[in-house]
């Protein structure tokens, strides 16, 4: 016989009150799958199963940076197959390899100039390496996760399509010598008519080069995540490649910029709009931007400020590049050479000698 505690629901009120608590999965879906999802919805309907298929890939996804270079790879490749006239998950292995060939010849899209808000035509320059690699490793992805919690199987069209070769000793992104950052940081200490903005763009610039961090994982820290441990300032971090949580100590002069920016805040987004809102990396591209203009230094975005930091640490003195390597969050320690490596090559370049020589050939005789 059962025990009149087996008898009672679960849930108070019964199985009327089980069915009302009921909630919809989607409700828990990361910020990028649920864009990608609406996206989607907008182009195929929610009887389509493509939305919520490719909402539960990028959900799946460890890190916050791989559900947005996948959402955002994976667009290209949707957009792609619906001008062709085939649903994404209907294409073969003949639309896939057309595909990178589409993508090496494709202009980019680029905003009109004087045109509507958010007007774009394709007038850009193709697409890098870089961004042809990301669309065709997001595709791919998406197949095979398809094959894996589908029923029946799913061959994958790009499993035979070529990938652009990357040269991992080349960067397109310029890099800033040692002084240079000390007038990028300068400049952004200095020149701001709001104070507000100065202190923010002076923090945040120490904060990326004195903790090797990526701009995503530090616009995702939250006030919350600083703490201390055993007489150091620290920044508890989510990885941002591979999951899980690092633990980073804050140099005292970031540290000094960072409380003279958050001025007593307690709690929201370590980096945030005057509303409170997260601050996002298109407006953190600005601001290294406009500071360089205004330093005189060559125009980048934020991602080139971890690369510095990693090339300027090797360079002194009493570097370790197994404690760099860990600073720098690399799980291969010919991740952190290359940084060294991409600053030898151009600092011991026999064309320099060359040159030299050849200039001094050419230089008109003194009378």
């Amino acid at each position: 016989m059962n025990s009149p505690e087996a008898d009672r629901p679960l849930v108070p009120g019964g199985a009327r009150a089980l069915t009302t608590a009921r909630r919809d999965p989607r409700d828990l879906w990361p910020e990028h799958a649920r864009r990608l999802y609406e996206h989607l919805v907008a182009l195929y309907g929610e009887d389509n199963v493509l939305p919520t298929l490719a909402a539960t890939w990028i959900a799946h996804q460890r890190s916050d940076n791989t559900r947005r270079s996948y959402a955002r790879g994976f667009k290209v490749f949707e957009e792609f197959s619906r001008e062709h006239g085939t649903h994404p998950m209907g294409v073969k292995f003949a639309l896939a390899d057309a595909f990178r060939l589409w993508l090496e010849q494709t202009p980019t899209w680029a905003r009109v100039k004087g045109g509507a808000r958010n007007e774009m035509v394709r007038t850009g320059p193709p697409y890098s390496d870089a961004s042809r690699a990301n669309a065709l490793s997001a595709a791919s992805s998406f197949f095979s996760y398809w094959d894996k919690v589908s029923d029946n199987g799913v061959k994958n069209p790009f499993d035979a399509v070529q990938r652009p070769v990357m040269d991992p000793d080349y960067s397109p992104t310029p890099g800033y010598t040692e002084a240079e950052w000390a007038k990028l940081v300068a400049t952004a200490r200095d020149h701001h008519r709001i104070a507000a903005y100065r202190k923010r763009a002076y923090a945040l610039l120490l904060m990326l080069y004195t903790l090797a961090l990526r701009i995503d994982s530090l616009l995702n820290a939250r006030v919350e995540d600083i703490g201390y441990d055993k007489g150091h300032r620290v920044l508890h971090l989510e990885k941002m490649k591979g999951g899980g949580r690092k633990k980073k100590a804050i140099p005292p002069v970031a540290w000094d910029a960072l409380q003279d920016y958050l001025n007593g805040r307690e709690e929201g987004w370590l980096f945030c709009t005057a509303s409170g809102a997260q601050l996002d990396e298109p407006a953190v591209w600005r601001l290294c931007a406009a500071l360089a203009r205004r330093a005189g230094l060559p125009v980048r975005g934020p991602h080139g400020a971890k690369g510095d930091g990693i090339t300027h640490a090797l360079t002194r003195p009493d570097a370790r590049p197994d404690k760099v390597q860990d600073w720098a969050d690399h799980k291969d320690s010919r991740t952190t050479q290359r940084y060294n490596k991409r600053r030898q090559l151009l600092d011991d370049s026999p064309g320099y000698g060359l040159g030299a020589d050849l200039a001094g050939a050419l230089a008109p005789e003194a009378d």
